[in-house]
């Protein structure tokens, strides 16, 4: 086994400033003329439903992604989160590459994504990588590390020259913490942590512009968790790069994000600096996953107002007309079936697909 973790800062110690769109740290920040490394436009992912042995007919369809917009700034942290099964992973694999959209425009450093093919597409992948879940099955076996990090480099050769490609493999390794001497090791010699940092290493081989984690986090160790997640805070300050952070955990979100979206049934329902998404939740929704959210201090257990969803989320094959959510809301009245909101812009700040958002009104005995 190689040597354990190493440290890193402790969690929680970066201290934040505001820009323009985000609650940017100290570091990289976002400047009023810059433009988004990232545009989506309307994204759908519909992944169609056949029935029959001989003539396959499509009967109806997964919305599994259904009209998402969304901006990424230079060096910001978007934070998706959501319920399982909400669109998360497939919104990130759409941002890839790795799914074809149904329709809608993914504009990647003012180049459009959607339709491009050949060396157009190959070229763009450079700007855009992604750090798998589970860094067990995301990393070859039969590789050693040093083959895993420089595969990149194999497939967009003109990225560095072939008689540089072992220094930048040690430079790369030395840059996520990783002891350059394990180079010709294999994934399995590695723990769960290293391996995630063998991971974040490959993805920085190309020097990507945005780099999009798919909850990287939550199939390691709570200790583990801190140390990669501040690593890539640290490499994001270093390296100036943008990332779109998936996970469940509100809490590693709240600490790494500086604005928050949050999915539901394959949409958006509240998009904000993560200050205004956490402290004055503006979607119903949005509400029920922090009031979920266990609190640490043992005297205060029972005494929060958690507010318990009634029912089971819709299927994505046959959402709810109008809004979504109202199968399971509180605030549901007869508009919310007949409109389907968009994200409007509320008095907090944040953007909400509600036609009640914030306080008003709610159900009787159910905190707002």
């Amino acid at each position: 086994m190689a040597s354990t973790e190493s440290p890193g800062p402790h969690y929680g110690s970066h201290t934040e400033s505001q820009g323009r769109h985000t609650g940017l740290e100290t570091g990289y920040t976002v400047r009023p003329e810059a433009d988004p490394i990232l545009t989506v436009r309307g994204l759908v992912k519909h992944f169609p439903l056949r029935q029959g042995i001989v003539i396959r007919r499509q009967v109806g369809a997964v919305q599994a992604v259904d009209g998402v917009n969304l901006e990424v700034f230079p060096g910001e942290t978007i934070g998706v989160v959501g319920e399982s099964g909400c669109g998360k992973s497939t919104l990130a694999r759409l941002l890839i590459g790795l799914e074809t959209s149904t329709s809608g425009s993914i504009s990647l450093t003012g180049r459009e994504m959607v339709g491009a093919s050949g060396a157009k597409l190959k070229g763009m992948r450079r700007d855009v990588q992604m750090i798998f879940q589970d860094p067990y099955t995301s990393l070859n076996p039969r590789m050693t590390v040093g083959d895993i990090i420089a595969e990149p480099l194999e497939i967009h050769p003109d990225a560095v020259p072939k008689n540089e490609r072992t220094d930048r493999v040690r430079e790369l390794m030395a840059l996520v913490g990783l002891s350059p001497e394990h180079i010709d090791r294999y994934a399995h010699q590695f723990s769960g942590g290293q391996r995630q940092r063998i991971g974040i290493a490959r993805g920085l081989a190309l020097n990507p512009k945005l780099l999009i984690c798919d909850e990287p986090v939550s199939a390691l160790d709570v200790s583990v968790q801190a140390q990669v997640i501040n690593l890539l805070q640290d490499l994001q300050q270093r390296l100036g790069i943008s990332l779109i952070f998936i996970a469940h955990d509100l809490s590693v979100v709240r600490h790494i994000a500086h604005r928050v979206a949050v999915m539901y049934l394959g949409r958006i329902v509240e998009l904000g600096e993560k200050e205004q998404v956490y402290n004055n939740p503006q979607h119903p929704y949005t509400k029920a996953l922090l009031s979920a959210v266990p609190n640490p201090d043992p005297s205060m257990r029972g005494k929060g107002n958690q507010i318990v969803l009634e029912g089971d989320p819709p299927s994505p094959a046959n959402p709810p007309s109008g809004c979504r959510f109202r199968t399971r809301c509180w605030k549901a009245q007869s508009v919310c079936a007949e409109v389907d909101p968009g994200l409007e812009l509320t008095a907090s700040g944040a953007q909400a697909a509600c036609h009640f958002p914030g306080d008003t009104p709610s159900r009787p005995g159910v905190a707002a």
